[in-house]
């Protein structure tokens, strides 16, 4: 196994879930907020995002978490397995928001240098994308799921629990 595909939603624990992944297995995370974003909380052009998706997506060994669903089903082609954190919105939420306080005014490690989490001009703007996606991007992230062949080994995770005892369990 050397390339992980992980999605989920914001404050499902990809980021938390690819770091304990990488301890375990050795292999490179990614972190899809290193391509989103750039220094000051500058968004990147989505021909740039891309650009980056494919050629972390060409390596031989990765585990990359997150979005940028345009590059999702070259990603799924090339990955060795795919990790969908499904779990509820009122966990991810508060995830997201203790997240916001316990890093405040610091970079947590799944971000560029430069942006350190806090009350800024992204933090309503991305509470609000929380909300207003919660329906449609699992639907896609569903949509994902059931197209990834059959013989790739796909593990589908609904709770903390399931988290941590896949983690525990995981023999690379």
């Amino acid at each position: 196994m050397q390339r992980i595909m992980i999605v989920g939603q914001p404050g499902s624990g990809k980021s938390t879930l690819a770091r304990d992944m990488g301890r375990k297995t050795g292999l490179p995370v990614v972190h899809i907020d290193h391509i989103h974003w750039q220094p000051g909380w500058i968004e990147r052009s989505r021909d740039d995002k891309t650009r980056l998706c494919h050629e972390v997506e060409a390596r031989e060994a990765w585990i990359f978490e997150g979005g940028h669903s345009a590059t999702w089903g070259n990603r799924l082609a090339r990955a060795d397995m795919l990790i969908w954190l499904d779990l509820p919105l009122p966990l991810r939420l508060w995830r997201v928001v203790k997240r916001t306080v316990v890093w405040n005014g610091r970079n947590r490690p799944d971000l560029p240098e430069g942006c350190p989490e806090g009350f800024h001009r992204e933090t309503l703007p991305f509470w609000r994308f929380i909300w207003r996606t919660r329906h449609s991007a699992r639907t896609n992230i569903q949509r994902l799921w059931d197209s990834a062949p059959e013989a790739k080994a796909k593990v589908r995770l609904t709770s903390p629990g399931q988290v941590r005892g896949f983690v525990a369990g995981f023999r690379p």
